[in-house]
């Protein structure tokens, strides 16, 4: 990433301007920091902006009295109202949280009061929070150096390079230059694509182990690598994870699996200890080898098989991704026997139930938790051409639902790929794609009609028997030919005059035509999946 890096894509929002303006009328110091910088940096809008300050909370409330401040740490939520800094009091009618009933009205930026924190005596939180002097003290307290980097929006190009911090490089915005106050090196690690913690690792994830999961996120959300120094950290400290709360290892956990590297991520939490630790259930597929169809050799194991299928599966749902990684966890616990002649009876569903309990532990929600154990008791549906037909498939829809028949291929077509299978969507499974097609869109059939069989007997008094539904299938072979007819005093009046003739011809008068219809409709859903 060359110096003086111009980032045509992003621009730095009004309402950022305009608290630190705000904040430097009052005399105040005040610098865009952390994430939103790294983003620029790397030629991405940011999603959120963040700002620091030498104001302390009670001054930034008084710049800027329509703010919230309910937490330890010195951070104050200014609020933008469509667009605008309210020099005023907070709204009567704003509701107890501060923000007004319209919130989606209301944007907030984080202010934040220079802060260096003490003991983290828990591994998750500062025993107590010092406020600091200068901008070099507050991002030393940061966790990673491509983090803690900061810059002044509101000035650029000379007058920004006047800064004497120990580097001072550019990015261009806009066609504006601002100066980047880079204290640790975070320039240079975005340049060579590094994580590395600020200062002492070992201190910096003693102080809140979630950051050792933060840096496997960053690695493989970014592509980057993690420095030596701060991995070994990870490794040492990796016991400490169980000090975190499940919520907050369950949101990085669910950034991992939706990166475009998810395997690799888990991968790097196995190396780490992290997973042993989050997941432990994951650890009895280690050693446990699988049957001949999967091809990983003498390394053929449940672990790895629930790699690549997590690395290979097609859907970008946080839900089918668990499913894929999860999808054969109950096969250490059902294995019988050895080699290839090792059988896995019934794995699905005690994999199903430990899924349950994993996410359940993890605090995901009951609609995730739900799904992900539909998949993967679901996922072992059996399906061949010559010897599976409508009931078959019409069975496998009733159990897993229709909604969720695309997210079980996925699941499928993970499991396949992940054990080395060359062709993702085979024949038959082209096939069973097109067999739910089929029996899922109710095809040709009198139930199209406006009318139905009780119609017919209470308007033209004809009694129960063959003579009504072979009067249906005339009027739907009509229809066919003129979706107009389908009206109910249409066909009534239709109905009465085929009334007249016995069932045996009124059948010969529609089979040929519908016969024909439910051809082309066939042939169409055929033709759709690549199927003969």
């Amino acid at each position: 990433m060359a110096e003086g890096m111009e980032n045509e894509r992003a621009y730095i929002p009004e309402s950022v301007l305009g608290v630190i303006s705000g904040l430097k009328a009052g005399g105040f110091e005040a610098y865009v920091v952390g994430g939103c910088v790294r983003d620029l940096i790397l030629e991405r809008v940011p999603k959120d902006w963040d700002v620091a300050t030498d104001a302390k909370p009670d001054e930034v409330k008084g710049i800027f009295p329509d703010s919230v401040y309910e937490n330890q740490f010195g951070t104050v939520g200014v609020k933008v109202r469509n667009g605008e800094i309210r020099k005023e009091a907070p709204f009567e009618e704003d509701s107890a949280d501060g923000l007004p009933a319209d919130k989606d009205a209301v944007e907030i930026i984080e202010v934040t009061t220079y802060r260096i924190e003490s003991k983290y005596s828990d591994k998750r939180r500062p025993d107590e929070v010092k406020f600091a002097k200068t901008l070099e003290e507050d991002l030393s307290r940061r966790d990673f150096t491509i983090n803690a980097m900061a810059f002044d929006p509101t000035v650029s190009e000379s007058k920004a390079l006047s800064k004497e911090p120990k580097e001072n490089k550019t990015i261009t915005i806009g066609g504006k230059q601002y100066a980047v106050i880079d204290f640790f090196g975070g320039l240079q690690d975005i340049r060579q694509k590094t994580i590395r913690a600020v200062g002492n690792a070992h201190e910096r994830f003693d102080e809140d182990a979630l950051r050792m999961m933060r840096a496997i996120r960053f690695s493989v959300q970014l592509g980057f690598e993690i420095e030596k120094g701060t991995l070994l950290a990870i490794r040492n400290n990796s016991k400490h994870i169980v000090h975190v709360s499940y919520e907050r290892i369950q949101d990085e956990f669910s950034k991992i699996i939706l990166s475009d590297a998810p395997a690799r991520g888990v991968e790097l939490l196995h190396e780490a200890g992290i997973l042993d630790v989050i997941i432990p259930e994951i650890g009895a597929g280690y050693d446990v080898t699988q049957s001949h169809h999967h091809y990983y050799g003498p390394y053929n194991t449940v672990y790895k098989h629930l790699l690549a299928s997590l690395e290979k599966c097609p859907s970008e749902k946080l839900e089918v991704r668990l499913a894929a990684m999860l999808h054969d966890i109950g096969k250490p616990k059902s294995k019988r026997g050895e080699g290839e002649n090792a059988t896995f009876y019934n794995h699905e569903h005690i994999g199903a139930r430990m899924a349950r309990n994993i996410l359940e532990r993890l605090k995901y929600s009951r609609k995730i938790i739900d799904k992900v154990e539909l998949l993967v008791k679901n996922h072992m549906f059996y399906y061949n051409v010559d010897e599976v037909g409508e009931s078959g498939v019409r069975r496998v829809v009733k159990k897993a639902g229709l909604e969720n028949i695309k997210d079980l291929i996925d699941v499928r077509i993970a499991d396949r790929l992940g054990s080395g299978v060359p062709k993702a969507v085979p024949y038959k499974l082209r096939h069973f794609r097109f067999m739910v097609d089929k029996v899922s869109n109710d095809p040709i059939s009198a139930k199209q009609l406006r009318i139905n069989g009780n119609d017919l007997m209470r308007e033209l008094g004809i009694e129960p028997g063959p003579k009504i539904g072979a009067i249906l299938d005339v009027l739907l072979a009509r229809v066919i030919d003129d979706p107009a007819l389908n009206e109910k005093e249409k066909l009534l009046n239709l109905a009465k005059e085929l009334a007249r003739n016995n069932p045996e011809q009124l059948r010969e008068m529609a089979k040929e035509k519908i016969e024909e219809e439910r051809e082309k409709e066939e042939k169409n859903i055929k033709k759709r999946y690549h199927v003969g």
